[in-house]
């Protein structure tokens, strides 16, 4: 998992500092000496982290911090501020010409999945821009990479234009572009070669490229995993190309994060987007100040959010608001909501986005098995729909059956109609801002556990949000 590492890391530096009341000096340093290991742990760029342990450790040390009554806390928040320097401040968006085709030229090299980004960037922009992209194949190198972009542009329903392997790119691009003004698209995406390291045959078909193109975006799509050489790749392809931006991907790969902190840096270039998984849905906007917040494991809420209304159907919710007002809520309504919850990414990445539960060790073995999912699902399909819609038909002889056809035992079955009736009872109550005897309610196990950790957290911030209103009244009437 991405940060994942550097996040116990930082975690474990910071321990020390969070049990004193006061912090010296000799704190500071072996505090940042933690800092330096787990940032050249991650494969950060060493220049990076010699500057990043300087800065931190001046502002540390600054007497307005180690005089302060939460020295830890300050530091912590300083280390913040710094990564998310570091990765860039704020989000960029992408360069949009004046006049119709924007043109943004997809550059990398060989495996770091640049023909799937070109399908997620262009199902990106037809969701947020309601665009109309024309894919132009200009890869006649690698295997297969024209039919791969085809398939592509058939799921999303996007012209893929292309001249075969036996043109020269540069015409593919030309006559690309000139389809795309006959047809008023108002992006054209490049999909160009790659090669398995940067050479001068590759820089001079690229350079060629944007000289006829002249593209308004220049990405270079850099594989996350491959640590600090996908900085140096970035330099390289930089120094030539002069690009405009970087996509990181396989980010929910086993990568140290080296990458995500070194890039900005290094190129002056800034991450503008996040690939995580093959999904064409699977590209998130690189905000880093949110990174930041996830490196040091105090979640991502934002993001959370923004992936809750990709995927939110206003006239489903409403519909199951009621059924929980009601207390309806079925098992085919459990179909639709663990599908929802499936779209927005695995559980453990999603309750690891939530604060309060990002940086709490029962996370840390925290883990929802597909197959745990699977099964569920198979047990309702074994269902007749008179059972899905009135789940108090299911008596034992109908359970036996149920188990038979979904092929688990019947104590799973048991189990899962058992946990269906408690969240509807749970959410039947939370509808009506009942939360008293919830914790029993939630039972003792870790997922008892984390839906009480998350309650609590839910009612703490209420009382917070209530006490800050409070508050802004009393000074306005003042």
């Amino acid at each position: 998992m991405a940060f994942e590492g550097l996040s116990e890391r930082l975690q474990k530096a910071f321990s020390g500092l969070r049990r004193k009341g006061k912090v010296t000096e000799a704190d500071v340093r072996d505090t940042m000496r933690e800092i330096r290991l787990a940032l050249l742990e991650a494969d950060v760029n060493f220049g990076v982290v010699k500057d990043f342990v300087k800065t931190v450790r001046e502002q540390a040390l600054g007497a307005e911090v180690l005089d302060s009554l939460t020295p830890a806390q300050q530091i912590i928040k300083i280390v913040n501020d710094e990564l998310t320097k570091t990765m860039g401040e704020a989000a960029v968006p992408l360069n949009k010409s004046a006049k119709i085709p924007t043109v943004i030229m997809m550059a990398g090299l060989q495996g770091a999945g640049k023909t799937t980004t070109v399908g997620k960037l262009s199902k990106y922009l037809m969701e947020t821009d309601n665009a109309r992209p024309l894919l132009i194949a200009a890869d006649v190198y690698r295997p297969a990479a024209i039919d791969q972009l085809k398939v592509i542009g058939e799921q999303l329903q996007v012209p893929v234009f292309d001249m075969g392997t036996d043109t020269d790119p540069v015409e593919i691009v030309r006559q690309g572009l000139a389809q795309a003004a006959l047809q008023k698209n108002d992006y054209v995406l490049i999909d160009t070669a790659g090669r398995l390291q940067i050479d001068e045959q590759l820089m001079t078909e690229l350079a060629n490229i944007k000289a006829l193109a002249h593209p308004d975006e220049i990405l270079l799509v850099v594989d996350s995993m491959t640590g600090q050489a996908a900085t140096d790749v970035a330099k390289g392809f930089n120094e030539r190309l002069d690009i405009t931006g970087v996509v990181l991907t396989k980010l929910d790969g086993d990568t140290r994060g080296g990458a995500a902190l070194s890039i900005r840096q290094v190129t002056g270039k800034p991450i503008k987007f996040i690939g995580q998984g093959e999904k064409m849905d699977a590209l998130d906007v690189f905000y880093p100040d949110r990174m930041a917040n996830r490196i040091l494991g105090m979640g991502d809420m934002l993001t959370l959010i923004d992936k809750a209304q990709k995927n939110y159907d206003e006239k489903q919710a409403q519909e199951v608001a009621e059924k929980i007002k009601e207390n309806t809520f079925d098992f085919n309504d459990f179909l639709d909501q663990m599908d929802q919850v499936q779209n927005m990414g695995s559980m453990d990445e999603i309750m690891k986005m939530i604060p309060g539960l990002a940086n709490n060790p029962a996370m840390k073995n925290f883990h929802v098995d597909p197959k745990d999912m699977a099964h569920q699902r198979a047990i309702v399909y074994s269902m007749t729909p008179a059972e899905r819609e009135d789940p108090d038909l299911l008596n034992p002889s109908r359970r036996r059956r149920i188990a038979a056809g979904s092929g688990v035992p019947i104590m799973k079955v048991n189990q899962m109609i058992k946990q269906f009736n408690q969240a509807k009872k749970m959410m039947n109550q939370m509808y009506k801002g009942n939360f008293s005897g919830m914790e029993g309610l939630m039972g003792n196990g870790i997922s008892g556990r984390l839906g009480k950790m998350a309650m609590n957290n839910m009612v703490r911030k209420q009382k917070k949000n209530k006490k800050k209103r409070l508050k802004a009244a009393k000074h306005f009437k003042s």
